[in-house]
């Protein structure tokens, strides 16, 4: 039967591993202390759930079904950003292993790296076979950290590759991280599609220079012309963009970065989302030639890194409907339907298997941030939805 106080109990557990002491904040990047001491306590509650615990070589932890036959994969990811909350991955990690404690042919996993210290949803890009582990492991963190070394503290942890072909499909439970939900009153919603992402740096070249004595008119400061880049590009992209289309620019380095020199380097990451491929490339070629224009405007170098990108996905039907009936079941009619903005290891996963994503709210819509919350009765709300989609889903399945 399901146990809502103990799957309580394990989320409040899970958030000790890396707790940050500010309200219910984490600080459980991938790979470090907390999060492989957090994996391991995953893998110890899922042998005692009844489930075989697994780590691959990128530390992705399954917890896998009794029996051969064929079984319904639910989770998320325990890694958290530098400054997290306790329900990202989190939430859906445990709601699955409480699902799998009650519903026969449930297995579970806690992909690694989806919180992107060395890029986004690493883990489930590598199980999926967008990428490969070699590819994977030259990938550095913003201190230069390469995540082969990372992984390497996991040595010893890897019992091999987990075959996709044992499973028949994927569901999701994550927080919104938007203000939807929240803001209307609603108990949950069931994901329609996820949004496609690009993502890459870019880099203006100027000149390094004395702050107090080079003039304004003869400087070539690569931070101006990042200010410039960002202010055109609004103009730019607005009769390309939809209301639900968003851009940032999040990471800035400057060189040298002293309040006394002209900095000679400005790069940064250049990342921009929506549901609409074609949109997505009219983007990309928009801001390719507004970092153009800026450079031969001021007399910059410019230079593009290697793009990352993810298409959008669509949910799968079948499993859709299962938590839409799930969702009616449990809640009435307050639950709606909802596009995801955020990046999801469901997204890598839709590669092997057919993929479906509930929402719980999120409090204020806060999220990447130590404020994060949500009240833990829509906490158990979204679980009992979970479990009744996945009995249906595995039923269908058999």
């Amino acid at each position: 039967m399901l146990n809502p106080d103990r799957f309580l109990s394990d989320l409040h557990t899970l958030r000790r591993f890396g707790a940050s002491g500010v309200g219910r904040g984490v600080r459980r990047p991938a790979y470090s202390d907390p999060d492989i001491a957090a994996r391991e306590w995953i893998a110890a509650r899922m042998a005692e759930a009844g489930l075989r615990p697994h780590f691959d070589d990128m530390g992705n932890l399954f917890g896998l079904a009794p029996g051969d036959a064929s079984s319904l994969l639910l989770g998320s990811h325990s890694d958290s950003q530098p400054e997290g909350g306790w329900l990202d991955g989190a939430l859906g990690v445990m709601a699955a292993l409480e699902v799998a404690r009650c519903v026969p042919g449930v297995s579970v996993v806690s992909f690694q790296d989806e919180e992107g210290r060395f890029g986004a949803t690493t883990g489930s890009a590598v199980w999926s076979g967008q990428i490969s582990q070699a590819e994977a492991d030259a990938f550095t963190d913003h201190d230069g950290v390469s995540l082969g070394r990372a992984r390497s503290r996991m040595e010893g942890l890897s019992s091999g590759p987990v075959d996709p072909s044992r499973f028949s499909g994927f569901m999701e439970l994550h927080i919104e991280q938007g203000p939807v939900l929240d803001r209307d009153g609603k108990r949950a919603a069931v994901v329609t599609d996820i949004v496609g992402i690009r993502d890459m740096m870019v880099t203006f070249d100027g000149e390094q220079n004395h702050a107090g004595t080079t003039p304004m008119h003869l400087r070539r400061d690569a931070f101006r012309a990042l200010a410039q880049f960002s202010a055109l590009l609004e103009d730019r992209l607005r009769n390309v963009v939809t209301p639900q289309t968003v851009w940032t620019i999040g990471h800035v380095s400057l060189h040298p970065n002293a309040s006394s020199i002209v900095p000679g380097r400005a790069r940064f990451s250049m990342q921009w989302r929506d549901r609409d491929p074609e949109r997505l490339g009219r983007m990309e070629n928009i801001i390719r030639a507004t970092a153009r224009e800026v450079a031969d405007g001021g007399g910059f170098e410019l230079s593009f890194g290697s793009m990352f990108g993810l298409e959008p996905v669509g949910m799968d039907p079948r499993l859709r409907r299962a938590l839409e009936q799930g969702a009616q079941e449990v809640c009435g009619d307050e639950w709606l339907h909802l596009p995801s903005g955020a990046l999801h290891d469901a997204t890598n996963v839709a590669r092997l298997m057919p993929v479906a994503m509930l929402f719980a709210p999120s409090i204020g819509g806060r999220s990447h941030c130590f404020e994060e919350d949500t009240e833990e009765a829509d906490l158990i709300t979204a679980l009992r939805i979970l479990a009744a989609a996945a009995t249906r889903a595995s039923a269908q399945a058999m």
